[in-house]
């Protein structure tokens, strides 16, 4: 576990939990949804963790590329698709640290997980009034690899929570939960409980203003695309500022072209970076 402190904020990090971020707290009230490091078992239940190297889900746990079927890991054994990448399913490592920044690191290794070496970082820097991130994702492959990146953001369910953001388009999801249509869309401005169950906005103008009894807060990003996830069973709401659209490898693959997913294609050696900065107000 490493500790970061800033000002009257405090998050606390897990890197053999994926890298994330188990949570953060302005005196000691959490302003995310938060578990001390020692207590989670899972990135999926940290306040924050990274995305690499894609986000949200590939269909039926494979990928297409180069006309050859590469099967990746299911996250559990009954789900049909891999999500959320994979390095929050492995341990990273603490590269340099101070009492308010940190370095963290994975390297991947070609295997049945994932087909295509790669290496990333993900630094976290505390702020008296924010929490910022930035990662980055190198291919390491002798061939030119599908990338993507981003963060699942947990935010506590509260009644009175107030979402608002601006895009320009959202995808449709199908039974099995894949994009199956894009559709315009303003965005959203209301109660966060009536948000549906997963939606992923394209055209997103890299901001989200919550509103909630706790803190105000702010989500930053250069990214330009959204997924929200409002699962009623669970004990939170999910925001991921991503860089392309769910299932892009198997739409590209189908013929949608890389500008219109937001898919990277990485030559040999080349890297995509992203930041993204949580602002914490008065509530």
């Amino acid at each position: 576990m490493t500790e970061l402190r800033a000002g009257r904020l405090r998050c606390e990090l897990a890197p053999a939990l994926g890298g994330a971020i188990a949570g953060l707290w302005r005196d000691d009230v959490p302003v995310l949804r938060s578990t001390a490091a020692q207590q989670l078992g899972s990135a999926r239940g940290a306040a924050c963790h990274p995305l690499v190297p894609f986000s949200n889900r590939v269909g039926q746990a494979a990928v297409v590329w180069q006309g050859t079927q590469q099967p990746l890991v299911r996250h559990t054994g009954d789900a049909p698709h891999a999500i959320l990448g994979l390095a929050w399913q492995r341990p990273w490592s603490v590269l340099d640290a101070d009492d308010s920044s940190a370095m963290l690191a994975y390297e991947h290794r070609s295997d049945a997980s994932w087909p295509f070496a790669f290496d990333c970082s993900h630094t976290v820097r505390l702020l008296p009034q924010a929490l910022e991130m930035t990662l980055a994702v190198t291919n390491q492959s002798p061939q030119p690899a599908p990338a993507g990146l981003g963060w699942r953001v947990l935010l506590p369910r509260a009644a009175g929570t107030r979402l608002a953001w601006h895009a320009s388009g959202r995808w449709e999801f199908d039974l099995d939960r894949l994009p199956s249509l894009s559709r315009p869309t303003a965005g959203y401005d209301g109660d966060a409980a009536a948000l549906s169950l997963a939606q992923a906005y394209e055209g997103w103008d890299g901001e989200v203003q919550i509103g909630a009894a706790a803190a105000n807060l702010a989500l930053r990003s250069g990214l330009t695309r959204l997924v929200v996830c409002n699962d009623p069973d669970q004990d939170c709401i999910a925001l991921a500022p991503v860089s392309h659209a769910p299932n892009a490898v198997h739409l590209y693959a189908a013929g949608a072209s890389v500008g219109e997913l937001g898919l990277a294609l990485l030559q040999p050696g080349e890297s995509l970076i992203a930041q993204c900065r949580i602002e914490v107000g008065a509530p």
